[in-house]
């Protein structure tokens, strides 16, 4: 806590951003018939009872009009940062981070919902690890630390893009996918992982990707 035990500001190393949709969306309401009895008879002590009540009130009565958001197509952008000095002091390893990687590509395989529908993340997982490049040990690892060059400039390297022609995306082939490795800094490694129980691919795209990511001007 940064004010004592009891309040104050939870800081740990990993903090979240909040996800963007790369292009404008369309939400949509559906009209939805509920057909169970939301009002309970207050008089009603029993099963007997309850079913007593339901019979005695009018059908339409018990049905409850209503309406579901959901948003036909929407692909989002997220971005996420951790902090090797704070998982220095919290205790946050390698291990953790495996696991922080295994839940973000598995989020919604068991989370489904009617209004949910199909949402999941889209893989590759992208990765920038500060690795640094000075020849002293105790150096390379200060400044892997502090980071080799400021995150926009590595998201930078990563664009997506609607394909031309394309005036409303419906699915993940509506949008083009590439990253600038050549144009990576020194110091910086570029990860991609597919499976949440698989190894990283460094530094070269894999090819098992439910994208079509490409190396940027090649």
């Amino acid at each position: 806590m940064s004010t004592g035990p009891n309040a104050g500001q939870v800081r740990g190393p990993v903090q979240l951003a909040f996800a963007k949709s790369v292009d404008r969306i369309y939400p949509t309401d559906i009209s939805i018939t509920r057909v169970c009895a939301t009002n309970k008879d207050k008089t009603a002590t029993c099963y007997e009872d309850y079913v007593e009540s339901e019979n005695k009130t009018e059908f339409d009565k018990l049905r409850t009009m209503g309406r579901k958001q959901f948003i036909p197509y929407g692909l989002y952008e997220a971005r996420g940062f951790i902090s090797a000095n704070l998982a220095g002091e919290t205790g946050f390893d390698e291990d953790d981070l495996k696991k922080l990687f295994e839940v973000v590509l598995n989020m919604y395989e068991h989370d489904r919902s009617a209004s949910k529908g199909m949402m999941t993340v889209v893989s590759p997982l992208i990765i920038f690890k500060h690795v640094s490049t000075d020849s002293c040990e105790e150096q390379r690892v200060r400044q892997a630390k502090l980071g080799c060059t400021s995150a926009h400039k590595l998201f930078k390297l990563v664009n997506v893009k609607r394909k031309d022609g394309i005036e409303y995306a419906r699915n993940i082939g509506d949008y083009s996918f590439t990253v600038d490795l050549d144009g990576c800094p020194k110091g910086i490694e570029i990860g991609f992982m597919t499976d949440p129980y698989g190894e990283i691919s460094w530094n070269e795209i894999p090819t098992d990707c439910d994208i079509s990511l490409t190396k940027a001007n090649g």
